[in-house]
This record gives C-alpha cells, sequence and structure tokens, in this order.
C-alpha cells in the first residue's frame, strides 16, 4: 500500500475538520485527496476503505468503534495496515 502513499510509510497530519466532520469518513476523503499520489481503488472502495484493509483507531479496530462513525479526538492515531499481500 506504501506506494499509492508516494513510497511514504508515516504520515503526520494535522487534519481540522470543518462542520462538525469530527469522524473517519472525513478522514479517508481528506487522505483520499491529500495524501494519496496514485491507484486511490487500491485503498478506497466507494466512501470507505477496500476489503482487506484494517483501520485502527488509537489501536482499537474500528469494527469495535462505529467504522466510518468513528469520532476522532486530537491526537488520535489512525493507522491504516493492508492484510493482502501479492502472490
Amino acid at each position: 500500500m506504501q506506494f499509492i502513499f508516494d513510497s511514504v510509510k508515516i504520515h503526520n497530519v494535522n487534519v481540522s475538520p470543518k462542520n462538525g466532520a469530527d469522524k473517519v469518513n472525513y478522514l479517508l476523503v481528506w487522505v483520499r485527496t491529500n495524501l494519496i499520489k496514485e491507484r486511490p481503488e487500491m485503498f478506497m472502495k466507494g466512501d470507505s476503505v477496500r476489503p482487506g484493509v484494517l483501520v485502527l483507531v488509537n489501536d482499537c479496530d474500528w469494527e469495535h468503534s462505529g467504522q466510518l462513525d468513528t469520532n476522532l479526538e486530537e491526537k488520535d492515531l489512525v493507522v491504516f495496515i493492508s492484510t493482502l499481500h501479492g502472490g
């Protein structure tokens, strides 16, 4: 997945949500617009991440915290991990 982010493994970003958009869905749109350099379809499908991309918010699987509706606060750590490997 690193190649779609221009071979940068870690991004420290400061995202300022507007109009109460303090959820993971806003972050995904921001990432697609500002960080993905090529082939966004490898990371996202529709408005969410593709199957096979694990999303952790503060080391917790986002499936346990509301997925796209997971609230984000200042200094939260969001990690995207690809669980798919080429063969």
